[in-house]
């Protein structure tokens, strides 16, 4: 038996993992951000709440591992950040850890049991408050040892100008600390940006969906741009994976007349032409993060046992 945890800012929520076909949630607690022993003991609390012993302690957590030093980038929960934290937590509760980034236990829960099923090289996508990404090929997560492969939101490849007609778009600063991500425009918070660009208008982005939904036309200029500005690096980064399914998570899957406009536009400008959808809604709609930290814990148990 495996324990996944799903460690928000505001949350942890744990999940019981006896196989691909049996993965359960278990209850959530407030997540203690600047008390490392408090964030422990609540992780006791749940692995107690079980009433058996599980092999091995497997988290989705929004953060970064380096793959080098093993170190958690994790600015929302100061306790944890900057520690390597799978050696830590083993150190305090005597069982093997596995530390994954959110988007790939996303990636990793629709390449096994999700829309990826069947295909061999999975993208899954965030389009959330922001974008991010990981990667599934052969059915194994490609960013096992930590790392940031598959987070095609960073790096400045945002279109100076995009839409029909063209019209100029800034560098918008990004939170990673670059101008021009992806993650600046893709995400709720950079469709809300770019809106209020084009028209000086403050909406949300639940009211520019509505707006756009009715046929306004402000509205309709917003959503060209946003899909014009996100198919083309999504674009490169299928032709790069050779992803043949990208499965789409986070608050913006939820519309999904974006995805098939997003969809239109990403397959007119990669090189394999497909004749079906790609971009695609996610199918893991609840607790993908506990579910594909169980999953990538089922699997590393596996790997020990075959070893």
């Amino acid at each position: 038996m495996i324990i996944s945890f799903d460690i928000g800012g505001s949350a942890i929520k744990g999940g019981v993992a006896h196989s691909e076909a049996d993965i359960r949630p278990l209850g959530r607690r407030p997540t203690p951000k600047d008390d490392f022993a408090a964030f422990v003991d609540t992780l006791r609390a749940i692995i107690a709440e079980t009433g058996e012993q599980p092999r091995r302690l497997a988290f989705s957590i929004a953060g970064v591992v380096d793959p080098d030093t093993q170190r958690l980038t994790c600015a929302n929960i100061p306790c944890i950040h900057g520690r390597n934290l799978a050696a830590d937590l083993e150190a305090e509760l005597g069982l093997p850890v596995l530390i994954a980034n959110d988007a790939d236990c996303f990636a990793m829960a629709e390449a096994d049991l999700g829309a990826g099923r069947g295909h061999r090289i999975v993208l899954g996508a965030i389009l959330g408050t922001g974008v991010g990404g990981g990667v599934v090929a052969d059915g194994r997560l490609i960013n096992a040892a930590g790392g940031f492969a598959g987070e095609w939101g960073h790096g400045p490849a945002l279109a100076s100008q995009a839409g029909n007609p063209p019209v100029a778009i800034p560098a918008y600063p990004c939170g990673c600390g670059q101008k021009g991500c992806v993650d600046t425009v893709g995400g709720a918070r950079g469709l809300e940006r770019l809106h209020k660009t084009l028209h000086e208008i403050d909406l949300s982005s639940q009211e520019i969906i509505d707006d756009w939904l009715k046929g306004e036309a402000k509205a309709a200029r917003t959503i060209d741009v946003f899909v014009d500005l996100v198919a083309s690096p999504l674009a490169l980064t299928i032709n790069i994976t050779g992803a043949t399914i990208v499965p789409v998570g986070g608050g913006l899957s939820n519309v999904e007349p974006l995805l098939a406009e997003l969809d239109k536009a990403v397959r007119q400008r990669i090189l394999r032409k497909f004749d079906r959808p790609l971009v695609v809604r996610s199918e893991c709609r609840v607790e993908p993060g506990l579910i594909g930290a169980g999953l990538l814990g089922l699997k590393a148990e596996a790997d020990f046992v075959a070893s």
